[in-house]
């Protein structure tokens, strides 16, 4: 709401010689001087807001500026719910997980995509099992495939350091 009220000059502030006016119908009332087009806006007990300070002349408008902000910040209000925030939800598993562990995990994560989230699957080794990476290969590719029907791979295995990580996004529908 505050970067909107900082963008125009209003009323006393506009020291332009010459004007294009608007009126607050969107009627167009030519070129005139600041000071008769304030004095114009006073007689509406409206505000005098320049709009396009780089036009040449710069061009101003009459209206109702609380009026005009309230419908902006109303206006960014509106935008900001239909918005999705999509979370980055985490499964870990080891190398030694068995096949109904895996399903499990699956399972969550399957509700997690499903509710339009991204899913990140790590398996953490620890000391020697760092050396078998290929199992941990395996066990991502599995669950690539259990979840393949709501699910694309959107950053496929690779291994950090000492995890080992797969991003799945919900398919678009």
């Amino acid at each position: 709401m505050n970067n909107i009220s900082k963008n125009f000059l209003l009323n006393e502030e506009i020291r332009e010689k010459e004007l294009r006016i608007v009126g607050h119908d969107g009627e167009q009332l030519g070129l005139m001087s600041s000071s008769e087009a304030l004095k114009m806006a006073e007689e509406k007990d409206m505000d005098l807001v320049m709009i396009s300070p780089s036009a040449k002349p710069p061009v101003c408008k009459i209206m109702d500026y609380g009026k005009f902000i309230y419908e902006q910040a109303k206006k960014d209000r509106e935008a900001k719910k239909k918005q999705k925030v999509v979370d980055l939800k985490e499964v870990r598993v080891s190398p030694k997980i068995e096949e109904h562990d895996i399903m499990i995990k699956a399972t969550n994560a399957r509700r997690f995509l499903q509710e339009g989230d991204k899913v990140k699957i790590t398996v953490r080794f620890r000391g020697r099992e760092a050396d078998y990476s290929h199992v941990g290969n395996k066990i991502l590719q599995n669950f690539a495939e259990k979840l393949a029907d709501v699910s694309t791979i959107e950053k496929p295995a690779k291994l950090e350091g000492r995890n080992m990580i797969m991003i799945l996004t919900p398919k678009k529908a």
